[in-house]
């Protein structure tokens, strides 16, 4: 069967029971649902949600980033081909950017994952970003839960790596690798300082040919920069390795360091603490998105909202002052509906 199964259209909600069986095209049909933004869909895909959760939780959460042209794609299609290799079942949930005339998305993973689209153990999903915060989809962490109640043992979000997407995909995963390539000491002070204290692992790539060489000094460049950087409570120190995407080599030591990691937090109680604060949080961010969506979608709102926005444009009133307009008044119609 094909790795990836993009149903059409927006189905009904698959059972909870076809998804934990490992069934792919219930997997794409929940997680259609779960993006859908029909209020009905919301609910079926939230109920299902409820039914899976007892059963999430036992994969490997890992998140990718890098610059365009780091090769992300090529090295998650040589990565993900070794994890198969040595027995684990993989979904990869790539983040497309959404064009930003259209809004339409460009979903070209099958053609750049092509090897690892057609194995077996695979479920490759593409989601556009569709203007979610930090180039991740907004119900990725949902379509995560999905992916590991459906059975499988790594899941990786490969983000567009641009803007607030690094502290987005880091907030929902165990680990943040961040892919580099082959540079100078002036390329290692250009790594943006929030980007570097995000990073759990830091990969470089494309160590083959004659980059080979200059590989091994910018591999060792991170690992006398995270050698400085101050550790985050009992979060293991970052760990720094080189690979060759292209050549397929040092994935295993990518595996180990990811294992390493992973366990060392486990064994610091930090694993379950870091997941229940991410979940947390995310909590917050859904309460933020809904309370939005309220404020635009109810009439009088969306008139107070118009007019507020040309006073602040004029220069007739604050900022401050008109969102504190928009919260009171928000506020008198939630209690005259609950009233």
């Amino acid at each position: 069967m094909a790795a990836n199964n993009l149903s059409g259209g927006v189905p009904g909600a698959p059972s909870a029971e076809d998804i934990r069986s490992g069934d792919r095209r219930a997997l794409a049909r929940a997680i259609t649902l779960i993006e859908s933004e029909r209020q009905d869909h919301k609910e079926l895909a939230q109920a299902l949600l409820e039914k899976l959760l007892p059963y999430t939780g036992n994969a490997v959460r890992i998140g990718i980033s890098g610059a365009p042209g780091v090769g992300k794609s090529t090295f998650i299609e040589a990565f993900g081909l070794h994890l198969t290799a040595i027995g684990k079942r993989l979904a990869v949930l790539a983040v497309d950017p959404s064009s930003a005339l259209g809004g339409g998305s460009i979903l070209g993973d099958k053609t750049r994952m092509e090897r690892l689209a057609r194995q077996p153990e695979v479920f490759i999903r593409p989601s556009p970003a569709a203007g979610a915060t930090g180039g991740v989809a907004r119900r990725t962490r949902e379509a995560m839960l999905a992916c590991e109640a459906a059975g499988f043992d790594v899941v990786l979000i490969e983000t567009v790596g641009v803007g607030q997407s690094e502290a987005a995909v880091a907030g929902l995963v165990d680990l943040f690798a961040l892919l580099v390539q082959p540079g100078g000491g002036d390329d290692l002070q250009g790594i943006k300082r929030g980007v570097m204290e995000l990073a759990d692992l830091i990969i470089v790539t494309k160590a083959d040919g004659d980059l080979a060489a200059l590989a091994r000094l910018t591999e060792a460049d991170y690992i006398s920069a995270v050698a400085l950087t101050r550790g985050h409570g009992k979060r293991p120190r970052p760990q720094v390795v080189s690979c060759s995407a292209a050549e397929e080599r040092g994935m295993d030591e990518v595996w180990r360091a990811i294992e390493t990691y992973r366990r060392a937090l486990d064994e610091a109680g930090e694993l379950a603490r870091k997941r229940a604060d991410q979940a947390v949080e995310w909590m917050w961010r859904e309460v933020e998105a809904s309370v939005m969506a309220a404020l635009r979608d109810e009439a009088a709102m969306a008139a107070l909202a118009k007019r507020l926005e040309a006073e602040v444009a004029a220069g007739r009133k604050t900022p401050t002052a008109a969102a504190a307009r928009m919260l009171a008044a928000f506020r008198a119609a939630a209690q005259e509906k609950s009233g």
